[in-house]
């Protein structure tokens, strides 16, 4: 396959899994958690039940939009999953909350993905121009492109080791929901149909990124 074969598989699959997404996370706003406590709420809770005192949970702008941030040591929730007392709101705080144990706990990837950061950030700013003049320039500088690739390289790993970091944070998550009475037998269920499909984007974006990198190794092998 070229790349552009392989850009839009990745595409079509990526805006499927954004789709069920957020189609997910409508209908399980509407299903409200069985203890009736709001995102931020749950979210707190979550933190102190583990033992975390020193990271703050605020409000974001944007949609699915929550993230946590170790840096400021916050936990940042979108509107939607704020103020609302729903299952959806109470996974993904519960899964954000996952991502501020590993860091209380030193979890090995989270650490390995945050030693990543800096080198990516580089990375990224440059590997498209790098790999096209590598592409373009392959005769006469071949190495150039094998530098591109490393550097593509390094992106594909933080994607890789991006899969066990959130997948660790969702089990973490529905492991606590039910044992803090956020959800119960028919809503636990939920939360994880939920979370899944928030991880078929990461498994998605990972599986085009490696198949971006071998398609640029293929190149540079056949010249």
């Amino acid at each position: 396959m070229n790349i552009w074969t392989i850009s839009i598989l990745v595409m079509l699959l990526g805006s499927l899994a954004q789709f069920m997404l957020k189609n997910r996370f409508a209908k399980y706003s509407k299903v409200p958690t069985y203890n009736g406590l709001s995102g931020a709420e749950v979210a707190e809770k979550m933190l102190h039940d583990h033992g975390i005192y020193n990271v703050r949970v605020q409000m974001t702008s944007g949609m699915l939009s929550d993230h946590f941030n170790p840096q400021t040591m916050t936990i940042n929730l979108s509107e939607a999953v704020y103020s609302s007392r729903s299952v959806a709101a109470a996974a993904v705080a519960a899964h954000e909350c996952g991502h501020a144990v590993q860091h209380a706990c030193g979890y090995a990837p989270l650490k390995f993905r945050s030693a990543l950061v800096p080198v990516v950030s580089f990375a990224s700013n440059i590997v498209q121009w790098v790999l096209l003049a590598g592409i373009l320039l392959i005769n006469v500088f071949p190495n150039l492109l094998w530098f591109g690739i490393i550097l593509f390289a390094s992106t594909t790993l933080f994607s890789l080791v991006t899969l066990p970091v959130e997948i660790n944070a969702t089990r973490r998550a529905l492991a606590w929901l039910p044992r803090a009475n956020v959800t119960d037998a028919r809503t636990t269920p939920m939360a994880q149909d939920a979370l899944k499909w928030a991880a078929c984007t990461y498994v998605i974006a990972a599986i085009g990124s490696l198949a971006t990198l071998l398609y640029y190794i293929g190149i540079a092998r056949r010249d």
